[in-house]
């Protein structure tokens, strides 16, 4: 279940790993995660829908982003266009029919594959959330920051936001990016019922939710 995958970075390429469901059947799914930490609350959602594709025949791949998990890669040098690159290479190695992306996912992914995008998020909101958390933390702890002067210091020198170090040139990117849909099917949250794992406090399974994902993939494959 889990597979290496070449990956190029800023200081070489690297080997980073993948959770795989994998019998070399002709319909491929590559799952391009959320973000930052709602990536962790929505793993378990999407491995629970992988073992349900996996069941109708489908592959499907759950590739880590460069600097996350147990990748070798330095989470500060990552960038927006860098996790791009790194999921085009991973469209290739695991030669991937389709694609679906995942909430802030949808601002790295291939969009040169069909496939589906999870409640896209724009880079904006999801800096904006990052900062608001940082501005409230500091104040519970007895300090003020404020948002617009760490902004500031995040594109000149990089920044720490939710417990990532996250470096400048991912601080731009996140500013102005946009989800770059070309075509691929928007699924909201209201077509999966119930809240978003996304909001949750902690990582947590989904069954219905799953299922009714699963579902929509097997549906719109075999149209």
């Amino acid at each position: 279940m889990i597979a290496a995958w070449p990956c190029p970075g800023p200081s070489g390429q690297s080997k980073e790993y993948a959770l795989a469901f994998d019998r070399a059947r002709p319909r491929r799914v590559l799952i391009v995660p959320a973000l930052f930490d709602e990536a962790n609350r929505m793993r378990k959602m999407l491995v629970d829908m992988m073992r349900l594709l996996d069941a109708e025949g489908i592959d499907t791949f759950l590739p880590d982003l460069p600097g996350c998990n147990e990748s070798p890669q330095s989470f500060t040098a990552q960038s927006l266009h860098g996790w791009r690159v790194a999921m085009q290479h991973a469209v290739r190695h695991f030669r991937a029919s389709d694609v679906l992306a995942v909430r802030g996912g949808a601002l790295v992914f291939p969009g040169t594959l069909p496939g589906w995008v999870l409640e896209p998020a724009k880079g904006p909101t999801i800096l904006r959330q990052m900062l608001r958390a940082r501005t409230i933390a500091a104040r519970e702890a007895g300090r003020q920051e404020d948002s617009a002067a760490l902004l500031e210091q995040g594109r000149s020198e990089g920044l720490e936001l939710a417990g990532y170090r996250c470096g400048a040139s991912l601080i731009a990117g996140l500013q102005d990016a946009l989800p770059q849909i070309e075509g691929q099917r928007i699924i909201a949250q209201t077509e999966l019922g119930g809240g978003g794992l996304w909001l949750r406090a902690e990582p947590t399974a989904a069954p219905d939710q799953s299922g009714t994902l699963a579902r929509i993939i097997m549906t719109d494959m075999a149209e």
